[in-house]
Parts: structure tokens; sequence; C-alpha cells
């Protein structure tokens, strides 16, 4: 396994940035009757699940070929967030260009626990009509052994009239021995009701070989409040590997037949938790594709995603990171 492909959307994203330069710093001393939402500095970036997932992943593992299937429009913002995904050396041949929609934005703010609070514009994204773009023969460039990832956000973001069309997609992958991985990430927002989410979830499931779901996923959707409930979900489908993760504290591990619980150790100087399973994922899931066994994979998820919320956003300077990964993570070599 070669090839992943991670199916959903990236937006622009806004945070507040308070490292102010000097000259800004004057301006604000100056202004200092005003209020600080009326000052506030808003840094711009590009982010996503499925886009943070593949990052990860091809910075981790850069032998490895990382593909992102979405809509982006032909507007300023989305020439630099084509040139961002290309940067990271992410594939952008399914990267298709909308003629009248334009990318969603979201703002995000982060208190002193690194808990964070989103305010999204996506109504009009280009993402929401990325069926309408797929044909047919896009599907050559798929062969047996390659995988493909998406989430419940990426679900929630297709327009409801397009959804038939991505499972009638996925059976086609299906069918041509390619390896479907779901992540949940229930947003409730994003879904009319909790019902039409879970008629999605569960169509999702029904054609996974790999879940990575979290139990704060079934808490909101389905009532479910532990690792053992959520298994016993699960238990109805027919899922190659199972990880359920369950906040800092454990993950629950279920691979052809064989489960065991690991502990993790929580990270004390939590910053962000922005990317927190978006990192673990792609770490995770470019570690199988090498043939790690799965414990080994586990680890180095988990030591990926605790390090990347120990900084601000969900893209870590790639510098940093790959110091990070070449001193730190310690992957086994050949």
């Amino acid at each position: 396994m070669n090839n992943i492909y991670v199916f959903g959307e990236c937006m622009v994203e806004l945070r507040a940035d308070k490292a102010l330069n000097s000259s800004q710093n004057s301006v604000s001393a100056i202004n200092s009757s005003e209020s600080d939402a009326s000052s506030k500095i808003l840094k711009q970036s590009f982010a996503g699940d499925v886009i943070n997932t593949a990052i990860y992943l091809k910075r981790t593992f850069p032998e490895l070929n990382a593909h992102f299937v979405s809509a982006i429009g032909k507007d300023v913002f989305s020439s630099d967030m084509l040139s961002f995904i290309k940067k990271e050396r992410i594939g952008s041949q399914f990267v298709f260009q909308s003629e009248h929609k334009i990318p969603g934005l979201y703002a995000i703010e982060t208190d002193d626990t690194g808990e964070r609070t989103f305010t999204y514009w996506r109504e009009n994204s280009a993402a929401r009509d990325i069926m309408q773009f797929i044909e047919a023969d896009h599907l050559q460039a798929f062969n047996s052994g390659d995988v493909f990832f998406y989430s419940g956000i990426s679900l929630a973001v297709i327009q409801p009239h397009d959804r038939a069309k991505f499972w009638t997609l996925i059976r086609q992958l299906k069918s041509k021995n390619v390896s479907i991985v779901f992540d949940p990430n229930y947003r409730a927002r994003m879904w009319q009701t909790p019902k039409h989410a879970q008629q999605q979830f569960e169509l999702a499931f029904e054609h996974a070989d790999i879940a990575l779901p979290g139990v704060d996923d079934f808490v909101e959707l389905y009532g479910l409040n532990t690792t053992e409930q959520v298994y016993q979900f699960c238990q109805q489908y027919n899922l190659k590997e199972l990880i359920i993760k369950n906040g800092p504290a454990q993950l629950f591990i279920s691979v052809n037949g064989h489960n065991q619980t690991i502990d993790i150790t929580p990270v004390e100087n939590v910053v962000d938790t922005t990317s927190a399973g978006d990192s673990f994922n792609g770490v995770y899931l470019g570690a199988r594709m090498q043939g790690i066994a799965v414990e080994q994979a586990i680890e180095l998820a988990s030591r990926a995603a605790g390090f990347v919320i120990q900084h601000k956003g969900a893209i870590v300077p790639a510098e940093i990171f790959q110091h990070f990964v070449e001193q730190q993570l310690l992957l086994p070599t050949s």
C-alpha cells in the first residue's frame, strides 16, 4: 500500500494572533481605550480534518503518496490553498476547481486549557459539490491496495442529493480492493438531524475496513458513554481494524478479532487540541501502510498527537515537526 486518498474539505482558517510586533504594540498603546475585540489580529492559514491527516502522514512517511480529493474555487484563497497543498507534497490530481464556488472559512478561539471554539462559514464551499466533479474514468487512478480515507465531516459537507453518488463511489472502490477507512468525527451542527447522521454513519461503518472512532462521537450521537459500548455497537460490522479513542486516557484496539487496551500517558502542557485526532490518524495509517505492527503504530501515533497539541494551530510548522520526527519519534528502520 503506497497510495492514500483523503476525501473532504480544506478550509481557510482564521486564528487570533496575540504576537504583535513593536509597531503594532505602539499603535495598541495609542488606542488603549479601544476594546480587545476591535484590535484583534487574525492569522490566516489552511486546515481541515482529512487534509491535516494527509499532511502528518506525508511528513512522517515521505515515501508514501498522499492525495487530496476535494473541490476549491478559482479565487485568490483557492490559489494559495492549492500552493499550500503542493508545498506539503500532497497530490492534487483530484483537487477540482469550481467556476462559481469558493473555499469554506472558519475562525477558531482557544481557551487556557487548549480547548477550541469554532465559527464556520461554509455554505458556499466548493467542497460541497465535490461529487459533481468525480466521473467513472477518475476511478482508473485507484488500484488494489490503495487506501481511501474520509470522515463524518466529509460526509456532512457533501450536498445531501449527492450522497447516493458517494456511496456508489465507495462500493466501486471496494470492488477494486481499495481499503476504506472511516473516522466518524461527528459535528452535530453540520447535520439536519441526528437521525440523518446516524443513517450515513451506519452506511460508513458497513463499508469500512478500518474505523477510527472516538467515544465522544458516540456520546453525542448514540448516547453510548464507554469504550465497551462503542465496541459492542461496532460488532455488527465487518471491520478488520477498530481503534477506539477515549480522550487522553486509553485506546481500545480490535484487529481481526484480537482485542487489547493500551494506556496513554496524558500530555501536561496542552496548548491547542486542534488536530490531535487528525495527526494521530495520519501517523497511525502511515505506519500501518508501512507494515508496522498495530501496537507500535499506536505508540507512534499517540506520541505524534501529544507533540502536536503542544503547539498552536492545526498544522505545526514543517521544520518543527520534522525535527520531532527525526529526534524524538524514533521510527523503526527497515
